[in-house]
Formats: C-alpha cells, structure tokens, sequence
C-alpha cells in the first residue's frame, strides 16, 4: 500500500477557523465587541438618568426642589443643607399608606398566582391532549392578546355592578297568568356587587393575563421531549400525574418568567385598580396612594419622588429572585433542538 505524504493540518489554524460557540456573526471581532458594549452603556445610561434624577429629588428639601433642577446638585454636592431625609419620614408615616401597600400585595399575590395556576392546566391541554377545536381554541385565546384593555373595562363594569342579564320575553305570557298583570317583558340574571372588592379585582386581572400566560406556557411545555411524555404514559402515569410530577417541575422558567411579569404589571398597575376597587383608603392600592401624595394642585413633588423609590423595593426583589429563571422562560420554544 503506497500513497503521497499525509498532510497534518496545524492545530492552531484549525482553532481559529473553527468559531467559538456564541460568537458566531462577527461578535469574536474585538472591534464589533467594542461597539457593542458602548452601545450597551449608553443603553444603560439613558434608562438610569431618569431613576437617579428621581433619587436626588426625592432627597432634596421641598425649598431645593422648587428653586432648582436635580441636576444642579452635582455642584454642590457636599452642601448638606439640601439633602433631608424627612421626605420619606414623612411618606411612611402619613396615614393610609401603609394600609395601601398591605392592599397592594393582597391584589397582586392572588393576581398572579391565578392566572398562572389556570393557564398551567389550559396549556398542558392545548400541548400533550387530543380533542377537537384544539388548535382553533388556542388561535382564538391568543388572538385576544390583540383586545385593549380600556375596551373592557366598562362592560366589565357593568356587569360588575348588576351581574348578567337575560331576556325570557318568551315567559311574559305566563308570567301575566301568575301575576293577573299585563306583562309585555320579562328578564332574569344574576345579581353581583363586585365594584370596590378584592374578589372583582382578582377576576379581572385574571382575565386580562390568562391569554399571555397561556401562549407562553404552551410554547414552552409543547417544546419539551415528547418521548418523556410517553415514558409516563407506558409507565401508567395519567395526565394529571404527568401534568404535577412532571410538567410542572420542567416548567419552572416559564411559570417564573410570567411571575414576573404578572406581579409587576398589578403592582404598578393604577387604571384597573382605579376603576373596581376604587379611592377609598380601605380598598386602595399603592399606586393609587401614590397619586394622592402628590397633592390637589400636584405641588408635593417631594413626598411623590420618595414614596415612588419606596413602592420600588418590591418589585426589585421580586424581580432579581426571579432573574435566573427569566432569560430561560422567555427563550424557552423558541427554537427546536
């Protein structure tokens, strides 16, 4: 057996040649990674100048704040006859905002918890369980991401506040008979008082994000191996039991990612809150307390800057508990393989 030379090829051309994984477009370019990264800074820049002018004035006296920008203090930053912290004395002791934030977390909590609970079970049906209208049922749950919120609010409303109504015409005749009166209409319901409680609040945040959810969690739990599935299913497993034991460990990036989403959104939430449970201090919420603090004439822009960055700690902890699980929810079905 005869041949030519064997060419080796040099190990170090290879590894050159060869792109690393996640830098293939030209992002291994130390040039284009430059780039990347001042336009990344000034990203950063741009979103944080809002929340630092935010966190100056809220520490500036009420006097400061009138007479002066907060970026005039870069100035005379040393001068401590500017700074106070009696802005957000202030804010935690005026009444009612504490009640407020105990009602703020009575609102997103249930919020959040059911819409992800219902949609959970929605999207493992749409995923892993054959019936018919399956799939036009999911177009049509996600074709009401497209419906505006400030669309339903009035009917909703109404609804809320004297429950459906039908019209049984068609029994006027016997109900005249029952009666001995002349009855030309008849209409039966469903009596609710839901304006101004909780429970009203819950149903309709609920209903506002079960389409989200629902579209996420089934992107996410129809990517997963059907050949884990079927395991379970040979193993005797029903769907209920594939569904707790399996589905939803395998789920947590997607249930946290909406999490987040989802409290945040009631959190900061002030229109829904505003329309069904109203201003009154026993049912308000935070974002609602907000806006009283600002005062009739909006002059108390030193109490509304520092109850702003309070009402902030929340969601900020909620958020970087959550963030490891965000990234994997949200790209989660994206892509197959």
């Amino acid at each position: 057996m005869s041949g030519g030379p064997v060419t080796v090829p040099d190990i170090e051309q290879t590894r050159a040649a060869k792109p690393r994984k996640g830098t293939a477009g030209g992002v291994s370019d130390p040039r284009s990674l430059q780039v990347v990264r001042v336009i990344v800074a000034v990203i950063i820049i741009i979103w944080l100048i809002p929340t630092v002018g935010l966190l100056i004035t809220s520490l500036r006296t009420q006097g400061a704040i009138e007479s002066s920008g907060w970026w005039t203090v870069f100035g005379s930053l040393f001068d401590t006859s500017q700074w106070t912290l009696t802005n957000y004395q202030e804010v935690l002791t005026s009444g009612g905002f504490d009640s407020a934030f105990v009602n703020t977390l009575i609102v997103a909590v249930p919020s959040t918890v059911m819409p992800i609970t219902m949609a959970a079970f929605a999207a493992y049906a749409f995923s892993w369980m054959e019936f018919k209208g399956r799939y036009f049922l999911f177009v049509f749950v996600v074709a009401l991401l497209v419906v505006p919120l400030q669309v339903a609010l009035i009917p909703i409303l109404r609804l809320y506040a004297g429950g459906p109504e039908f019209d049984v015409s068609f029994l006027s005749g016997i109900a005249g008979a029952l009666t001995g009166y002349d009855v030309e209409r008849v209409t039966t319901g469903i009596p609710l008082t839901l304006n101004g409680t909780f429970l009203g609040v819950w149903l309709a945040h609920m209903g506002f994000g079960l389409p989200l959810a629902i579209y996420l969690l089934r992107n996410f739990m129809g990517s997963l191996p059907s050949e884990l599935i079927e395991s379970a299913r040979i193993d005797g497993a029903d769907h209920f039991a594939i569904f707790r034991r399996l589905i939803i460990p395998l789920s947590v990036p997607a249930l946290a990612s909406f999490a987040i989403f989802q409290f945040l959104w009631v959190f900061n939430d002030f229109l829904v809150a505003l329309v069904f449970l109203g201003e009154t201090q026993d049912v308000r919420v935070l974002t609602i307390a907000l806006n009283a603090l600002n005062g009739q004439r909006g002059e108390a822009w030193h109490l509304l800057t520092a109850g702003a960055f309070i009402s902030m700690v929340l969601p900020l902890v909620v958020f970087f508990s959550l963030q490891r699980y965000f990234v994997r929810g949200l790209t989660a079905g994206a892509v197959k393989g």
